[in-house]
């Protein structure tokens, strides 16, 4: 059950960053500064989908109090790290982002750096 709150927290950060994507895609930003900044942002945070991602990010810390009360910080912190490969696999099919060689260089790296620091 403890692992789940690990769990949680990932797949919620993972989904609160893709519709965040989503949804600043769909309205690109003025190119404005001051006022056209300010009523971008709060035009993009009356929309549902991205109150949906700002309270799954608001859940996943959640999730992070209580698994950071059940485990040490250091056998559990590197699993945030899947937040990166699964951002960046799915922003491929979702949002049509390159999954160049080096970006899947540095995800294997990223996750023999998970596999290897879990193991210690």
């Amino acid at each position: 059950m403890s692992y789940l709150f690990v769990a949680l927290t990932i797949v919620l950060t993972v989904y609160g960053q893709l519709v965040l994507k989503w949804q600043a895609g769909l309205i690109p930003p003025s190119p404005q500064v001051g006022h056209g900044l300010l009523l971008y942002v709060v035009r993009m945070l009356l929309r549902p989908w991205v109150l949906s991602g700002l309270a799954a990010a608001f859940l996943a810390s959640a999730c992070w109090i209580a698994a950071v009360s059940r485990f040490p910080l250091s056998k559990i912190y590197p699993f945030m790290a899947l937040n990166f490969v699964l951002v960046g696999l799915l922003a491929v099919p979702l949002f049509g982002e390159s999954l160049s060689q080096s970006k899947i260089v540095g995800l294997l790296l990223v996750i023999a750096g998970l596999i290897v620091t879990s193991r210690a």
